[in-house]
């Protein structure tokens, strides 16, 4: 679902924009943590050390503790389909009293963010989010400054993006009970406008930054400042369009499809899809360096977090209908990077 009208780059511009080719570096030691998983979504770690996350398909919020797996809650509420279903997942900062966890998922007739006490009742906190079976979004962290961030897509509909009453093709920021957060630009829950697809969500430095899928040129990341509109439909990538601001970093669409994003020992960590790999975005300061590809063994990668014991785990896609699996998967795998 890459096509669209708008500005074209040349892959010689796509190229230069991604900087010269590197060659991957030394390969770092992999553990695997989990086999035989669907289509893990996002990883987050409990106050306990043990990780958490969503499963897509399955409909089911999964914890590992060592390297036993266990359904910890199944969110009945989400309707699975193409791109939707049980994706973001974000731990209450109060967990270890509360129980909780926030889940962003596709429910029947809309995308949804809601609040869940593990093994309790699902309490929706953000409704009315357009889906389709492309274009969900589904990003979903607690930023350094206590809120709720979400990234939505424009369900298809690409004139969401510029609608700033629609919450599709943006980024959120509530709070925990779904308020728009002080301080947002627009007296809402909007944050910024004007995105397609963005998934993946982190902070750096105290900068946010967030994916986002392109169309037929090229995938993104973009630095998330309040109230900025990031050209979606008007722009796919850099363009000269003084309204819009133009991403940090871009990739050609058939080496990203950029989605989880974590931030480790000094650089951004962003799994590509459709690349197959994880692209590694050195960070100094407010300065980023030049991608560098890793991870190009384990197919279609979706999810990364950095661990509370100082490693970084890895979520492979290859079961959501994109990719070839191995017997294995979909595997959850520790590196040290």
């Amino acid at each position: 679902m890459r096509a669209r009208l708008g500005a074209v780059l040349s892959v010689a511009a796509l190229v230069a924009a991604v900087g010269p080719a590197h060659a991957e570096p030394t390969a770092a030691a992999v553990r695997t943590v989990a086999t035989g998983q669907a289509v893990p979504w996002d990883i987050e770690f409990l106050p306990d050390g043990s990780g958490i996350f969503t499963e897509r398909d399955t409909k089911r919020i999964k914890k590992i503790t060592g390297t036993t797996v266990t359904t910890v809650h199944t969110v009945d509420a989400a309707v699975p389909g193409g791109e939707g279903g049980l994706l973001g997942l974000a731990v209450s900062p109060t967990f270890a009293t509360d129980n909780t966890v926030y889940v962003y998922y596709t429910a029947a007739s809309d995308n949804r963010i809601a609040r869940v006490r593990l093994g309790g009742a699902v309490e929706p906190i953000v409704t009315g989010i357009p889906k389709a079976r492309v274009h969900n979004g589904g990003g979903l962290e607690f930023g350094p400054d206590g809120y709720l961030w979400a990234t939505t897509g424009d369900a298809g509909v690409t004139g969401n993006a510029q609608n700033v009453n629609s919450l599709g093709g943006k980024v959120l920021r509530f709070t925990t009970t779904g308020a728009a957060a002080p301080g947002n630009p627009f007296n809402s829950r909007v944050y910024t406008l004007g995105h397609r697809n963005p998934q993946g969500i982190t902070w750096a430095n105290g900068r946010a930054y967030a994916t986002e899928f392109g169309q037929n040129t090229t995938d993104e990341l973009n630095w998330i400042e309040a109230g900025k509109n990031y050209g979606w439909p008007t722009c796919e990538g850099t363009c000269s369009d003084s309204r819009f601001v133009n991403p940090v970093k871009t990739w050609p669409t058939s080496q990203a499809g950029p989605t989880g994003i974590g931030f480790y020992k000094d650089a951004l960590y962003i799994g590509a899809v459709t690349g197959r790999r994880v692209w590694k975005v050195p960070v100094s300061g407010t300065t980023l360096g030049t991608p560098v590809s890793l991870f190009t063994g384990y197919g279609r990668i979706r999810a990364v977090a950095p661990a509370p014991d100082g490693t970084l785990w890895i979520g492979t896609s290859n079961r959501d209908g994109r990719g070839t699996p191995a017997a294995t998967d979909d595997r959850i795998l520790s590196t040290d990077g």
